[in-house]
């Protein structure tokens, strides 16, 4: 498969997910990266742990940026988000492991409620309208 079809997969696939399916995407993103900036500190390799924390705030911001202000746990919602931008930002600039690990499990949390939260009290899926 070439690269232009390809492209037109992932986003005909990303077009036909639900909203709580693209929260997922983000979420799961969000955890892969951070686990990335983590392997990267380890190994020293600054471009791929800078490149992997700025993914991760590209991903926090966007996810603050579309919350529907109209539900009142957006608002807490958002003070977390801007938690999390700050907390990454300080890692970033003082690649400090100890404060990635320690956020890490913190997005992992995150997703999981947003996981637990998207499935029915009998862990199915409830059906979209």
């Amino acid at each position: 498969m070439d690269a232009r079809g390809y492209q037109q997969y992932k986003q005909q696939s990303i077009n036909s997910m639900t909203p709580g399916e693209l929260l997922m995407l983000l979420y799961d993103e969000l955890v892969k990266r951070s686990t990335l900036a983590s392997i990267a500190l380890e190994k020293q390799d600054w471009t791929t742990f800078e490149g992997a924390l700025d993914r991760c705030i590209d991903i926090v911001n966007y996810l603050d940026e579309t919350l529907d202000h109209k539900y009142p746990i957006s608002h807490d919602l958002s003070r977390m988000y801007d938690y999390f931008t700050y907390e990454l930002g300080r890692i970033k600039v003082g690649r400090n492991k100890k404060e990635l690990e320690r956020l890490r499990p913190m997005l992992a949390d995150m997703r999981d409620a947003f996981r637990s939260a998207e499935k029915g009290e009998d862990g199915s899926q409830e059906k979209q309208a």
